[in-house]
């Protein structure tokens, strides 16, 4: 048999002095109201970033593609000679 050990015998006898707090009885609903909100709107962050990625995508293939950047080219050519 092992001897008491000290920190044991002062957390038993401070947790038997303390009485016990009331929880409220409503607390596993409302952590799960909390839980389901949280995951909702990290869900709807994840969701919005992915489509501003996906449309940063997009407007990188546009403007790949069309060059927007480039000018009309000229409709006259210019005299050959100087």
């Amino acid at each position: 048999m092992r001897l008491p050990d000290r920190k044991e015998t002062e957390v038993r006898a401070l947790l038997e002095s303390v009485p016990p707090v009331p929880v409220p009885t409503d607390l596993a609903a409302r952590a799960l109201a909390r839980g389901l909100r949280l995951a909702h709107r990290r869900r709807a962050v994840a969701l919005l970033l992915w489509a501003f990625f996906a449309a940063a995508v997009a407007f990188a293939v546009w403007a790949a593609v069309t060059e927007p950047w480039m000018g009309e080219p000229a409709q006259t050519t210019p005299p050959l000679g100087w």
